[in-house]
């Protein structure tokens, strides 16, 4: 995430403000210029910003930005969709006349957000399911009573469509299943991009040429999925060897499911070195067999930084947050040691990402 600031007066500004701190102005993100933006009321309801790149453009704010304080994104004046391209992604919203479910649509929308940010950056393409029903994407925030025959909302993806069981946004439903399922890490944003994740596997693998070399480092996904996923919940532990291979315990679960997990990584790594980069992070240790870091080198335009250089910045990034998350008696932020293939896994990731046809996500 870049460091975002208030082109009024320069405070920064995070990516979920609706308000500058210090001046009081009114704050939205234009993701056609993926920026946060302070905006003027125009006569005719419409805003515009003074910031010199918004010269010219008009916006509304997000319907959902008006009604319920859900989103804080705007939308081009000439666009005829009342929600920004991230809320209008999503096809089902939670049952709002039960109560909390109103902050668990908050919960959720703002680290989808994040996501669409995270493949705005990647250049990734995205079409929703009203631009392409076959191929396009929407997500369904549902609850286990809304569901048919008392089965439960299962968080996860189907033909595009990605569903998050609302019990998710609540820290302590959540946190419940974390330890229940032996996960040492579990977030909301970390759903989005395994699940997200399943997706591009069918856009950018599925049909492609790229099949027979994803096999030889996954597996065959070919194998018995259904199967797969009960030997996974009825074992108390996954493989003694789960670590030399994989990216996470899951991820031993079916290739499928390592190709969701190590998606969901190289997404992390990414974006977090865009934020380590975007706040002047260097290491600078006292000692010389301590990780050190002068500069991060953010992954371009056409996405050509090198693996071996995200891999590099990675690893001292990871030792100081997880450090400095102990110093605050805090879990390790990333609680996972990467082995040899399963870095080789993030690079095939890399290199899918590298040749996936440059496409901002838009939908209509």
């Amino acid at each position: 995430m870049k460091a975002f600031h208030c082109d009024h007066c320069q405070n920064l500004a995070f990516f979920e403000n609706t308000r500058c701190t210090r001046c009081l102005r009114q704050l939205a993100y234009l993701p056609d210029l993926a920026a946060m933006a302070s905006l003027d009321e125009a006569e005719d309801g419409t805003w515009t910003s003074p910031w010199p790149l918004a010269k010219g453009r008009a916006y509304r704010l997000c319907q959902n930005y008006n009604s319920m304080g859900i989103c804080n994104w705007a939308v081009p004046a000439d666009d005829p969709n009342p929600l920004c391209t991230s809320c209008r992604l999503t096809e089902v919203i939670p049952n709002l006349s039960r109560p909390g479910s109103i902050e668990r649509w908050q919960r959720l929308e703002a680290p989808k957000r994040r996501l669409m940010y995270g493949l705005t950056q990647l250049s990734l393409p995205v079409q929703s399911k009203t631009q392409d029903p076959e191929n396009g994407l929407a997500f369904q925030f549902c609850s286990d009573e809304d569901t048919a025959d008392d089965k439960p909302a299962l968080t996860g993806h189907d033909a595009g469509v990605i569903t998050v069981n609302i019990a998710e946004a609540d820290d302590t439903e959540r946190e419940r299943r974390r330890v229940q399922l032996h996960e040492p890490y579990r977030t909301l944003l970390g759903h989005f991009r395994h699940e997200i994740g399943h997706f591009y596997w069918d856009r950018l693998i599925r049909d492609s040429s790229q099949i027979e070399a994803f096999r030889s480092l996954f597996g065959d996904e070919r194998a018995d999925y259904a199967q797969a996923l009960k030997d996974h919940y009825s074992n108390a532990s996954p493989p003694a060897d789960w670590q030399q291979r994989f990216v996470s315990a899951y991820a031993a679960t079916h290739p499928w499911e390592d190709w969701a997990e190590t998606w969901a990584h190289y997404l992390h790594i990414t974006d977090t070195l865009e934020t380590a980069a975007a706040c002047g992070l260097s290491l600078r240790p006292a000692h010389a067999n301590e990780p050190a870091l002068q500069q991060i080198t953010l992954q371009s335009a056409d996405r050509s930084v090198a693996f071996d250089q995200l891999i590099a910045d990675w690893f001292p990034v990871a030792y100081v947050l997880n450090n400095l998350n102990r110093g605050m008696g805090l879990p390790d932020a990333y609680p996972f040691v990467l082995s040899v293939p399963a870095i080789e896994k993030l690079r095939f990731v890399h290199d899918v990402i590298a040749a996936a046809p440059l496409e901002a996500p838009s939908a209509p």
